[in-house]
């Protein structure tokens, strides 16, 4: 689709609103691949927010709430578990 961002307009909405999503309740990370339906990839791309453990969205606070879309690209939200250095 010639609609869908590239790679480089999701770098820049991540440099915006990186610091805002991982000030969220579980947001372990932040980064760009594609997006996955029913454990499948697809090839779109979007902007990844990566949670320890994914909740139903009308159990967070509004606060804690990821956008589905962020000025024009879309959010996937994969849950990924705590995150540490080895």
């Amino acid at each position: 689709m010639s609609d869908d961002p590239d790679t480089s307009q999701i770098q820049v909405v991540k440099e915006k609103y990186e610091q805002m999503l991982m000030q969220k309740k579980n947001v372990v990370g932040v980064g760009i691949g594609f997006r996955e339906r029913d454990g499948q990839l697809t090839d779109e791309m979007v902007l990844t927010v990566m949670v320890s453990q994914k909740q139903p969205r009308l159990t967070l606070r509004r606060r804690d709430r990821i956008p589905e879309e962020l000025d024009g690209v879309l959010v996937d939200v994969k849950q990924v578990g705590r995150l540490q250095a080895l």
